[in-house]
């Protein structure tokens, strides 16, 4: 609870963050499922990827997602294996993790699902020229990427934000959150160090207010990857069209505005309440 707008969001800020202890769990567990993969495949590297390796990942972390990029010896790759090589990925997990929830097959990786959060095991292939290649087993293809210029992009970002880049892209991503998750973080990521370039961040709420602004015609159109390689990244993800989409940034920005008018004229708790209609549960209330 908090008296000021600016109290609140930085109240926000602490709430959505993830504890330390929560990120000497995430290291502990992310490294074991490394070394059960190489333990059962001929493993040439592997790291983090993700929100969490971008610093963007926001609490509660059992709705969180902890992403393990693995890069396999050239011997497993079959041009149209998308689909085997993740079943192979799985048949190698379950052999140590047999009481686990659940590990599953999804369209790009295998999904652990503890009980206190999910990891997210990748494999991938060196691509000739740079970057990795990783299966899409919807689609049955490869696609191109590179995680780790995507975390080059958000750290080169934020440092020219002075820091200020990371927390606002975390608060949009508890909008989305709040809102039923209708579009894709990744994009929402990305889209924020577009709208923000040549930009000063002055504070929280004026951020947030500028974003839902240049975001209502930004979100109709994809935002290219850093990696270079491949398709565009597309925004939606809950959302059915371009119009709905827009009404998302409309309704968020002219809560925005609205509490910026109240904070202005000295009504801080109408101005609160009109962050939570942005926010949810998730803005602290006025007190």
């Amino acid at each position: 609870m908090a008296t000021t707008v600016s109290a609140s969001f930085q109240k926000l800020k602490e709430d959505i963050e993830i504890t330390g202890l929560q990120t000497s769990d995430v290291s502990t567990r992310q490294n074991n499922v490394r070394d059960v993969v190489a333990g059962d495949m001929d493993v040439l590297g592997s790291f983090l990827t993700g929100s969490y390796s971008r610093s963007t990942l926001i609490a509660p972390l059992p709705e969180a997602d902890i992403d393990v990029f693995v890069v396999l010896d050239p011997k497993y790759f079959e041009r149209n294996g998308q689909a085997s090589l993740l079943d192979k990925t799985r048949r190698a997990l379950l052999k140590t993790y047999t009481r686990t929830p659940k590990v599953s097959r999804n369209g790009q990786a295998v999904t652990i699902t503890f009980t206190d959060f999910a990891v997210d095991v990748v494999p991938a292939f060196n691509r000739s020229g740079g970057g990795y290649l990783i299966p899409d087993s919807i689609h049955n293809v490869w696609i191109e990427t590179d995680p780790r210029v995507h975390v080059k992009a958000m750290i080169d970002a934020n440092a020219i934000h002075n820091g200020d880049l990371v927390p606002v892209v975390k608060m949009i991503k508890c909008w989305n959150r709040n809102i039923g998750y209708d579009f894709v973080s990744f994009y929402l990521e990305l889209l924020a160090i577009k709208v923000f370039a040549n930009v000063t961040i002055s504070n929280y709420s004026s951020g947030m207010r500028f974003f839902f602004d240049k975001g209502r015609e930004a979100i109709r159109y994809s935002v290219k990857d850093p990696a270079g390689y491949g398709k565009p990244v597309q925004g939606f993800r809950n959302c059915q069209t371009a119009e709905d989409a827009v009404r998302r940034f409309e309704t968020a920005h002219t809560d925005a505005i609205v509490a910026e008018q109240y904070a202005k004229d000295g009504y801080s708790e109408k101005a609160i309440d009109e962050w939570r209609n942005v926010f949810g549960d998730y803005f602290p209330a006025y007190g």
